[in-house]
């Protein structure tokens, strides 16, 4: 499957959305979910999703898995091309990586990348795409660790013993006066400044990725997502459905239905990813190896 945007699957749309490689008998293993929907009011859905799947046991190894979302701004046609060019540049610069090349400098890098060719495309477009801009959150996962690497407020949350980890900071002007100890986190939440990005790819020709490495392990569950569900779903909740879900299908529909039920106002996509099997490793020189 290439990609989702909005309800409608690129690729093969017969393949089911949660899958595991079962084929694979070393490094990582996962089984997953996705889902993008337009929500109860937008016409269109500016939101794009993919993943990379390992389909040996040395790709999972050497290259491991990666899953990307993004949410496009900026209204009209400019918001949809924004967030399928920078994720499409990112997973074809994962495919064309060197494998073993660490995670956390390589995918921090094609997000940089997919900033600059956001910023192209732009360009070519003219004037309409001059407000052109997306966020980004993408996480890779090799070995027992996951890179988790984000511009903007989509988020990604860690699920483990049913407590959920938001391990991504939004990118926003109330977000950031939360830091600041200007606003408390219940008058950020009703602030107008609330879904005002404060970094975005395709705004400026550089842009600052924030970065984070975290060790997994078997049964965690990851969960990407646009502002569009965690902007109507509690933390707790998120953890609820997608930590205890035995089918993953569902358990984003249920998800994407509770979002649409206390809100709907923008598109909501999200992707649900449990850990099945993690490849212990230790590093000498720089060189992976397999511990016991």
């Amino acid at each position: 499957m290439a990609g989702w945007m909005g309800s409608r699957a690129y690729g093969t749309a017969a393949e089911p959305a949660a899958q595991r490689s079962t084929a694979l008998t070393a490094g990582m293993d996962v089984e997953f979910a996705q889902l993008s929907d337009l929500g109860r009011v937008r016409q269109g859905n500016e939101d794009y999703l993919d993943y990379v799947r390992p389909t040996t046991s040395e790709e999972a190894s050497s290259r491991g898995w990666l899953f990307v979302v993004a949410d496009g701004v900026g209204g009209n046609e400019d918001g949809e091309v924004a967030s399928r060019t920078a994720v499409e540049t990112v997973i074809a610069g994962f495919r064309e990586a060197t494998r073993g090349e660490p995670n956390a400098s390589l995918i921090p890098a094609l997000i940089r990348k997919a900033n600059t060719r956001v910023l192209d495309v732009a360009h070519e477009t003219g004037p309409a795409g001059s407000n052109m801009a997306t966020t980004i959150v993408a996480c890779a996962l090799r070995h027992d660790r996951v890179v988790i690497a984000h511009v903007g407020d989509s988020r990604c949350y860690l699920i483990r013993q049913g407590e959920a980890r938001i391990l991504t900071r939004d990118h926003t002007f109330a977000a950031e006066q939360v830091r600041l100890g200007i606003l408390s986190p219940k008058e950020a939440a009703e602030s107008e400044s609330r879904h005002v990005l404060s970094r975005s790819l395709g705004t400026a020709l550089t842009v600052n990725v924030e970065v984070n490495e975290h060790q997994v392990f078997v049964g965690d569950v990851l969960v990407l997502c646009t502002d569009g569900l965690h902007g109507a779903v509690q933390p707790s909740e998120v953890a609820a459905v997608a930590g205890r879900a035995e089918n993953l299908d569902a358990g984003a529909r249920r998800l994407v239905d509770i979002a649409n039920e206390r809100d709907g106002s923008d598109n909501i996509s999200l992707q649900i990813v449990r850990v099945k099997s993690v490849e212990r490793v230790g590093m000498y020189r720089g060189r992976p190896y397999r511990l016991p």
